[in-house]
């Protein structure tokens, strides 16, 4: 939800910057491709920013890197790529909001003392930081042959619980020490990886239930080393973690693992009706063992997203050195197995276990902002039922509304409800059931004498309302009703330049639909027109029009459009004839009604801040 100018700019800036500073510090990462084991321990040691992500914003990354065997092979030991990959979160912590790294598992190729040490000293690169990572056991860093029980090994020696304790991501770990939990903030909430080891004894699903069990609110991101073993297919031991641990464990929305190749990808219906995403990723297989390549996981909350790439920083480090035809290839992979999006609509999938708790009514009082001339709620009626009579104007300036039904129209043309935005003050609305032809359908008129009918806002206004149009809604029937309009032409009011039986102002629904504020002001003999994009059906929309005494703009969800005329707009011209909720006059008469809800509607005589709006 946008809330200024100066906001849109920053999540602009902000949606880019991750791509943009990555390019920037090519030169920079480039500069550690050749460290030897000491230089590493030396650069491990030199001083830089913590590590502080930003736990509130919408927007963050994990990190995930699978098999790096290849580079700690015997004799064969390269810390290099992987160091590369390493400086990129440390380089890129800030602008790609890194809040966590995810290995997979098989760091090394035998598991030596040698290969695991080599390994541990690369991660000293995060330590020295305070980075929040995970690391597990694959098959090639401890015997295949045996689960989480096998007791001491050069890996538990470098990678176990003692390496990541007073990390503030540090959970936990199971007893045997091999399996591991970890927390970080971000997004506003808490969230979970849970780390596996590649085999899980009876124990260690033992662990693993009740670590999420202990965390029944907070979203889990399972690593392990082998699950998926290719597209739309799980393995056999992926198959006894699903059967045993994720199906029945709806906080289990991702799994992540390495193991197999080329990359794929598998979704699953667990047993609470929730999708898991469960992505297989490894290049081992591909040029220099996989490059230490990384795979970013960017999460946006608000697009209810996670954007999936994968590159390689230790090969784009090497660029300006100039690359040959393989190495290009393995810079960045594009193909839909590796770049790809994921959609998710998180607050309905974590909805399970933690549900949002919906925002509560605000009282009239707080409404009333200084200014206010009008302000209609709708809540507090029985679903259903017919709005007859009068609809009180809560501001105590006495611009009641009545009912007014065209002739031959349906009973229940104008019936209150208790939908609502989720963002609105009031729990309430008015279904309206306009149609034409022939025109049908009821609205509201402010009472004769009413003193909005000759106000002119001179000095500035602020008009708000919220709607939503049903998902049958059909610009051949519904098109230009208003949601809050005045009355009388420009003809009788003098001004004949453009349509002289257009209204003296309206905030109408296109055939988009979207909203189009149309008035003629007092400094003008023509219209000024404001125009909305559009606005999807089904979807709750708050809508505002601010007229600073001089210039007006329109907002969608606080969010100012694109169309908004630079003209000098002074107030509005009166003929002190009625205000319409729901319709539209065209030459004098209603013309077109509504065909939608209509929540909480303000008028405010002087421009309001965003901050000010009814859906802060």
């Amino acid at each position: 939800m946008c809330n200024s100018h100066e906001n849109d700019q920053d999540e602009a800036e902000q949606a880019g910057a991750g791509r943009r500073s990555f390019l920037r510090a090519t030169a920079l990462i480039g500069a550690a491709t050749a460290v030897s084991l000491p230089q590493v321990a030396k650069a491990a040691s030199a001083p830089a920013e913590q590590w502080r992500p930003d736990s509130d914003s919408h927007r963050f990354t994990l990190v995930v890197m699978p098999d790096t065997q290849y580079l700690f092979d015997g004799p064969s030991l390269n810390p290099a790529p992987i160091e590369a990959s390493l400086r990129y979160i440390l380089e890129h912590g800030k602008d790609e909001n890194i809040v966590f790294l995810s290995h997979l598992g098989d760091l090394t190729e035998n598991g030596a003392q040698a290969e695991v040490a080599a390994a541990s000293k690369a991660f000293e690169l995060l330590d020295q930081q305070g980075v929040g990572y995970s690391v597990l056991a694959g098959n090639h860093d401890v015997r295949s042959s045996t689960n989480d029980q096998r007791g001491p090994t050069p890996y538990l020696e470098a990678f176990g619980p003692q390496r990541f304790k007073g990390k503030p991501t540090f959970g936990g770990a199971s007893p045997d020490g091999y399996n591991t939990f970890h927390l970080f903030k971000a997004g506003g909430r808490q969230w979970l990886v849970l780390a596996l080891d590649w085999r899980l004894s009876p124990q260690g699903y033992a662990w693993a239930k009740d670590v999420i069990a202990r965390h029944p609110k907070t979203p889990v991101v399972l690593t392990t080393h082998e699950l998926v073993y290719e597209d739309d297919t799980l393995s056999t031991y992926g198959q006894q973690l699903w059967d045993q641990l994720i199906e029945e464990h709806d906080q289990i929305f991702l799994t992540l693992n390495g193991h197999n190749w080329p990359a794929g990808r598998a979704v699953r219906e667990n047993a609470a009706g929730n999708d898991v995403h469960l992505h297989l990723t490894n290049y081992q297989n591909r040029y220099y063992g996989g490059a230490a390549m990384i795979r970013l996981y960017r999460f946006d909350l608000d697009r209810d997203t996670i954007d999936v790439e994968t590159i390689s920083p230790w090969v784009l480090g090497r660029a300006a050195d100039g690359l040959n035809e393989l190495e290009r290839e393995e810079i960045e992979l594009t193909g839909p197995e590796d770049r790809f999006s994921v959609a998710i609509d998180f607050e309905k999938r974590f909805s399970g276990f933690d549900p949002i708790t919906p925002r509560a009514a605000r009282s009239t009082s707080e409404m009333l902002v200084r200014g206010t001339v009008a302000y209609w709620r709708f809540d507090g009626r029985t679903d259903g039922s017919v709005v007859t009579g009068t609809v009180r104007d809560l501001s105590g300036r006495g611009n009641d509304l009545t009912v007014v039904t065209v002739p031959g129209s349906p009973a229940k043309s104008l019936t209150w409800s208790s939908a609502h935005h989720p963002d609105q003050p009031g729990h309430g609305s008015l279904d309206f059931r306009g149609n034409k032809p022939p025109l049908q359908g009821a609205y509201l008129r402010t009472v004769d004498g009413a003193p909005l009918n000759s106000a002119e806002f001179g000095s500035g206004y602020t008009i708000e309302v919220f709607y939503q149009l049903p998902a049958d809604w059909d610009a051949a029937h519904n098109k230009w009703a208003g949601l809050i309009s005045r009355t009388g032409t420009g003809g009788a009011a003098g001004k004949t330049e453009g349509d002289p039986d257009e209204p003296l102002a309206t905030l109408s629904l296109s055939d988009g639909p979207g909203p189009q504020w149309a008035v003629r002001p007092l400094n003008q003999q023509g219209f000024a027109t404001n125009w909305g994009d559009e606005t999807a059906r089904e979807i709750w929309w708050h809508l505002a029009v601010v007229n600073d005494g001089s210039h007006t703009t329109m907002y969608v969800q606080g969010c100012p459009v694109a169309r908004n005329p630079t003209a000098v707009s002074v107030g509005l011209t009166s003929l002190g004839l009625p205000w319409l909720l729901g319709g539209y006059e065209y030459g004098g008469q209603i013309d077109q009604i509504l065909y939608g809800r209509l929540g909480d509607v303000r008028i405010v005589e002087r421009a309001l801040p965003v901050s000010a709006f009814m859906n802060r």
